[in-house]
């Protein structure tokens, strides 16, 4: 797709950007057009690489009176397509990279929107302080695009997603004006939360160039351990168990099947079974506390009695950090150990814990009667109701026929999500992948409304045309 950008337009976004602030070098646009799973590939005539908070207005507020449409991009880590532009603009936020403060009286960090979440870890933990969203990508994944999408992540069970750790906002709207949000305050009730529309809003409503996040302590105690059971529903009745067990303190409760186990094992260096014997299920659970040794009792605790009731087969606990780490990683590249397996269909739900169970029979039930031998994967944040739920080509299948029926497939999952009172996008947002089948599930009262939102701040649909609504 090629739209028409002005010849004016584009001296005037290089005047107001500067030297090293734009770039029309294929080789350096390349890596920013295209999502790394390969499926998304796009075109830029421009990208802008503002360094502060004005130009990136500058930049918008040029663009809004053209009506010259764009697409801000974070790390490039998004999974729906919402960060590849198809002709527009592309305004990157890789330069906007200053951790403007950290107060630990306020339990708050204040980070512009191209600083890495690893970056804000670090920082963090240099001032006794923990931000807690974990997601795989955080080395790449920056505040902006966490944002922008409301990320989830492992730890969503005790702390809740992305919105939920974000005291402030500095965005610019589609206008080109800036909005200064960043408070720090925990309690302002005097109307309507703008931050709260621009969290999770993938770029619609204006770009995020800065946000004042949440901090909390350091916990002293951490146990983390990988248990077999043989079924979802058995793992469903160890998560209420360690809720009791543990009250407040479990962190991650997190499901993988054998199959997306063992591609782990084959497509990943450096990786090991964790137990010696071979089970269908495997729960990663972690458990943390304030007080010196309470997560490490409160685990064993929990194993001993699972096991004593038959809901565990077997079970280890990390004795290290190394060895948590390594547990981790059997998780962590759940995605990446399916990536040789060939073709796809991917599915980021969610459906209420109690339902989790049901929902893997039923969905895995339907998927292998459409396509005898699929591999079916899925894996994901149990605690919290958020499946990945994977369909990979039979074994020795053919590519292109598998990619074909995916359209076929998916509405088959999301049809079953959307019966049990669920979302077909938990935490990837919709992108360009799943906007417009989002308006088969929401109401017409519903689509209304959002779509006024959008009218409202964005009467040119200039930001990120293509998603939402």
């Amino acid at each position: 797709m090629t739209l028409s950008v002005p010849a004016d337009v584009i001296s005037r976004l290089k005047v107001v950007l500067g030297e090293g602030g734009w770039s029309q070098d294929p080789d350096r646009l390349a890596p920013k057009l295209v999502e790394w799973r390969d499926r998304w590939h796009g075109t830029t005539p421009f990208l802008a690489l503002p360094k502060s908070t004005s130009e990136a207005a500058a930049v918008v507020g040029i663009c809004a009176e053209a009506g010259v449409p764009i697409v801000p991009q974070g790390g490039n880590t998004g999974l729906v397509g919402g960060q590849i532009p198809l002709g527009e603009i592309l305004l990157s936020t890789e330069r906007l990279r200053a951790i403007r403060d950290i107060d630990t009286f306020d339990d708050v960090l204040v980070a512009e929107a191209g600083v890495t979440l690893e970056a804000v870890h670090e920082a963090a933990l240099a001032n006794g302080r923990r931000f807690p969203l974990d997601l795989a990508s955080q080395g790449t994944a920056t505040i902006g695009g966490v944002v922008s999408t409301n990320a989830g992540g492992t730890a969503v069970l005790r702390y809740g997603n992305t919105r939920d750790l974000v005291l402030g906002l500095e965005a610019v709207l589609p206008n080109g004006e800036i909005w200064n949000g960043l408070k720090r305050l925990r309690k302002d009730n005097t109307g309507y939360d703008l931050k709260q529309l621009l969290i999770g809003a993938e770029g619609t409503l204006g770009v995020v160039t800065a946000a004042a996040l949440k901090l909390f302590p350091v916990l002293v105690s951490r146990a983390t351990a990988i248990a077999a059971v043989e079924t979802p529903e058995a793992a469903l009745k160890l998560l209420v168990r360690a809720k009791d067990e543990a009250g407040g303190a479990v962190e991650a409760f997190e499901l993988m099947g054998r199959r997306g186990l063992e591609f782990v094992l084959k497509n990943i260096p450096g990786q090991r079974d964790p137990l010696a014997e071979v089970h269908p299920w495997y729960v990663l659970v972690e458990i943390a506390s304030g007080e010196p040794g309470a997560a490490e009792s409160a685990l064993e605790r929990l194993l001993t009695t699972a096991a004593e009731e038959g809901l565990i087969r077997d079970a280890v606990i990390a004795q290290s950090a190394a060895q948590a780490k390594a547990l981790w990683s059997l998780r962590e590249n759940q995605s990446a150990g399916q990536k040789p397996e060939g073709a796809t269909w991917k599915h980021d739900v969610s459906v209420p814990v109690s339902r989790v169970a049901e929902f893997l029979k039923v969905t895995t039930e339907r998927m292998e009667a459409l396509v005898p031998g699929a591999r079916v994967t899925a894996f994901g944040h149990m605690g919290d109701g958020n499946i990945h739920y994977d369909v990979i080509r039979p074994e020795g299948g053919d590519d292109a026929r598998h990619s074909a029926m995916r359209a076929e497939g998916s509405r088959i999952v999301h049809d079953i999500v959307a019966s049990m009172g669920g979302s077909i996008s938990a935490e990837h947002g919709l992108g360009s992948m799943k906007t417009e089948e989002a308006r088969r599930y929401k109401s017409p009262v519903e689509v209304a409304a959002l779509t006024a939102i959008r009218q409202s701040l964005d009467p040119g649909r200039i930001m990120n045309p293509r998603v939402h609504f």
